[in-house]
This record gives C-alpha cells, structure tokens and sequence, in this order.
C-alpha cells in the first residue's frame, strides 16, 4: 500500500473516534453514532492532510517506523475530528 493511503486511513479512523468521543461527551454536540462517525472521518482526513502538508514531519509516517509521527497522526486525525464534529453538531442543534 501507498504511504499516502496508510496515512489517510490512520487518519480517518482517528477522526471517527474522536468524533465520537465528542458526542458522547456532549449531547448539544452529538449527531448520533453514525453522524458523528462520519463527520469525525471526514474532520479526520481532511485536517490530517492539511497538518501533514504543514508539518513535514508527519507527512511521511508510513514509510518510516516512527512512533512519534505515528502518535502525531493519530492526535491530529483525533483531534480534527472532534472539532469538526462539535461545530457541525452545535450548527445543527442550534438550527432544530
């Protein structure tokens, strides 16, 4: 598999889990299990490729055996997804 493509998945399911950590904590975030899977996947992947292209050193994870990178993925995939999902949740409760 492509470097690239074992990022975007690191990333992705980080984002997943995040998102759903912040539904859980908080219900004026949650969209629901699945809702907050995807958005989590989406923040995930897309804020972990935008941290890679500013941050070099996690851009290249999966071609080395890096632990700090690796934990470096996981935090910014995790964390980009729960942002996401806490503003899409907030937008959607405040709207309803």
């Amino acid at each position: 598999m492509s470097g690239m493509l074992i990022n975007l998945i690191i990333q992705i399911v980080s984002g997943a889990i995040g998102g759903n950590v912040v539904g859980a904590a908080s219900k004026d975030m949650s969209l629901g299990a699945v809702g907050n899977s995807i958005a989590g996947a989406i923040g995930g992947g897309v804020g972990g490729q935008v941290l890679g292209a500013f941050i070099p050193l996690l851009a290249n994870t999966a071609s080395t055996i890096d632990v700090s990178a690796l934990i470096g993925q996981v935090a910014g995939g995790g964390v980009a997804g729960a942002v996401l999902t806490g503003i899409v949740g907030l937008i959607k409760n405040k709207m309803s």
